[in-house]
């Protein structure tokens, strides 16, 4: 499990970019680079990390199902993703 202020500190840096989105839009259509400087650090989508829904582990993230990988083996085995089962032949 990560530690609770990390992923509160990836929650607030969702919103900021949410917040942020349309300017950052509108400014780099413009060319202007002075302006998109301006802009807090957070309002650049690169800054998110991803992280998984459950557990908040940065590392090994499964992107189509939102989870980590250590998540995705025992909700799969437990037959709890559809469509998902362990490969075998």
């Amino acid at each position: 499990m990560a530690k609770k202020a990390w992923i509160a500190r990836n929650k607030k840096r969702k919103e900021t970019v949410k917040k942020y989105a349309e300017k950052r839009r509108k400014l780099k259509e413009a060319g202007d680079y002075e302006g998109l400087q301006k802009l807090p650090r957070d309002a650049s989508p690169t800054r998110v990390r991803n992280r998984c829904s459950i557990t908040g582990r940065s590392r090994g993230y499964v992107g189509k199902y939102g989870i980590s990988r250590i998540k995705f083996r025992e909700l799969a085995l437990a037959g709890k993703i559809p469509g998902v089962r362990k490969a075998s032949w």
